[in-house]
């Protein structure tokens, strides 16, 4: 650390003492509370329950105010609100936004909150938030990528469970997809294989990759890089061998053959019973169950590789940041802290139905059937540090695309995909 970043760093960490000192000292006796502006994209009577469950109800030091904002414009207002000087204390920040509000948001030192303390207070996979310099913000739920499967169908085929393996798929393909002399496809397997149509395709995608041994990106010198390329001194490439798996199931010349371009959005096949396995979040559950009633299906694990390579689930966190604007930053650290300590994040868990960031949480397994596999896939979760979400978006679909069509060959797509990641991290 430069000198410069030294004394930042001992002022900030004087203030927050100093604060905390401060408002414990006339907490109760009528002097006026620090108000902390908070915007969200969840609705505000779920922010209003998860406050009723914390300390910060009714808090002599600290007023909340919660902003609740639409997903879909979030960004945009929020870089609008930053330049005008209106911008909030505290924001809800999901772990595909990281690098897009990186330089927004105020990294708390790890002389204040230690790498020692998050790590010991959070899993593995939260440790997405943490940077070279300090806590980019505090996890409080895990959206993990999990298994659907429709019942009926595998007791159809005599199958009395959801495969554990990957390779177990090739043998199901067979057994479940339907297609006819002309490779039109009237029940699948798995939705595999194309891009457009597939629901979260690139989480599987990315999924599969870092089970084959590879983190996507990496902390170097201070800056981002994409690794999505790199063999990590394995004979194949792991995300070579990733998405070779994933595009042969939309072969037409291979035997596992389950998946194409032309069928309804996998989503909305599995609700109408002719898809077998379904990879989606388990935000998607009550979803799920809502718009189909009647489809009998449950959960599981993403499967694992059988050669025991990285046992992981792809998920999407989500966690309170500290703006650089804040004009509370004290105020809003200790707001944070309290939102995802022990009593903050069984509150999150418990009003929006996702398992807790917290290691102390995670060990106490619901009874529910499918909270219990989604906090078993929250425990084993991981995530990657998204330059762009809607460009890699894009730039996963021209890989898959460009590989199926024939245009290129896995490796050749693989490592222009590595190009545009990296270039979109440079700008």
């Amino acid at each position: 650390m430069t000198r410069f970043q030294i004394i930042l760093t001992a002022i900030f960490g004087f203030f927050i003492v100093v604060g905390v000192l401060v408002f414990s000292a006339y907490k109760g006796s009528g002097a006026q509370a620090a108000t902390v502006v908070v915007w969200g994209t969840i609705p505000q009577s779920e922010f209003s329950q998860i406050l009723q469950q914390t300390t910060l109800l009714n808090n002599d030091a600290y007023h909340v105010q919660y902003v609740e904002k639409s997903a879909d414009t979030f960004d945009a207002a929020f870089i609008e609100a930053l330049a005008s000087g209106n911008g909030p204390d505290l924001f809800m920040l999901p772990s595909d936004r990281i690098v897009k509000h990186f330089n927004k948001i105020l990294e708390i030192p790890y002389d204040v909150f230690s790498e020692r303390q998050f790590k010991d207070a959070f899993i593995e996979g939260a440790e997405i938030y943490l940077s070279p310099n300090g806590v980019v913000g505090f996890p409080v739920s895990v959206n993990p990528l999990v298994m659907y499967w429709n019942r009926q169908i595998f007791t159809d085929a005599k199958l009395t469970a959801p495969p554990k393996y990957w390779d177990e798929f090739f043998d199901l393909a067979k057994k479940i997809s339907k297609k006819d002399g002309s490779l039109n496809v009237s029940k699948s397997a798995v939705s595999f294989g194309e891009f457009a149509n597939i629901a979260h395709a690139k989480d599987i995608i990315l999924n599969l990759t870092m089970q084959a041994g590879s983190p996507i990106t990496v902390w170097n010198n201070g800056t981002i890089w994409s690794v999505f390329s790199a063999s990590f001194d394995k004979p194949t490439a792991p995300s070579e061998a990733a998405v070779t798996f994933y595009t042969e199931f939309g072969n037409p010349a291979k035997e596992a053959y389950s998946w194409n371009r032309s069928l309804p959005n996998s989503t909305n096949y599995f609700l109408s019973g002719d898809l077998a396995l379904y990879f989606g979040l388990a935000s998607e559950a009550p979803i799920l169950q809502l718009k189909n009633p009647n489809l009998n299906f449950d959960v599981a694990p993403v499967p694992t590789s059988r050669e025991g390579k990285e046992n992981v689930s792809f998920a999407s966190f989500n966690a309170f940041a500290v703006t650089k604007a804040s004009k509370n930053p004290q105020a809003a650290f200790m707001v944070a802290s309290i939102l995802s300590d022990t009593d903050g994040a069984t509150a999150v868990a418990s009003v929006l139905g996702l398992p807790p960031a917290r290691r102390d949480l995670l060990g106490k397994k619901p009874k529910n059937a499918y909270q219990s596999v989604f906090y078993d896939s929250a425990i084993r979760s991981r995530s990657w540090l998204d330059p762009s979400p809607e460009r890699s978006t894009f730039i996963f679909k021209t890989m898959i695309e460009s590989i199926t069509s024939g245009r290129s060959r896995v490796s050749e797509a693989i490592s222009q995909a590595d190009r545009e990641l990296q270039n979109l991290f440079s700008k």
